[in-house]
């Protein structure tokens, strides 16, 4: 994608990413972790970081007025991911129906370069199938084309 993106640092294993957020709330510290929960699929989690407790707070909303350069970061460290684990799914969902939006919408503005590396499926009343403008998705499953 061709957004800017704030530099990141990741873990030996490539399922921890670091990031710093600067704007108007001032610097604060960003992570992507990549969390196995099947043989072939990861979650997603992203959030603010707490310095004490090493914890991941995606309930926290930052408004550091950088959202874009945020997301395109996230979505940096997934090519990244796919790098070390190329035959492995990312499920993505947001903690609150409006983050999940936040996501599709996301995906929607950024699809011609998405769909020319990945598939993304969607979820709807239990059922995956493959991502379709205008519907409102519980959660994403994102996978390399050549799975």
């Amino acid at each position: 994608m061709n957004l800017p993106i704030y530099q990141y640092r990741t873990n030996e294993s490539h399922l921890d990413y670091e990031f710093i957020s600067e704007g108007p709330k001032g610097r604060i510290k960003k992570v992507v972790r990549f969390l196995q929960i099947s043989d072939d699929v990861y979650n997603l989690g992203f959030g603010d970081l707490d310095e004490v407790t090493r914890e991941i707070s995606d309930t926290v909303i930052t408004n550091n007025k950088d959202s874009l350069k945020v997301l395109a970061t996230v979505a940096s460290t997934i090519y990244d991911f796919y790098g070390e684990y190329p035959h492995r799914r990312v499920f993505v969902k947001g903690n609150t129906l409006a983050r999940t939006r936040l996501y599709r919408i996301g995906i929607t503005n950024n699809w011609k370069e998405i769909n020319m590396d990945f598939e993304v499926y969607g979820l709807e009343n239990g059922e995956w199938e493959l991502f379709q403008f205008r519907r409102n998705y519980e959660a994403f499953l994102i996978q390399p084309k050549e799975f």
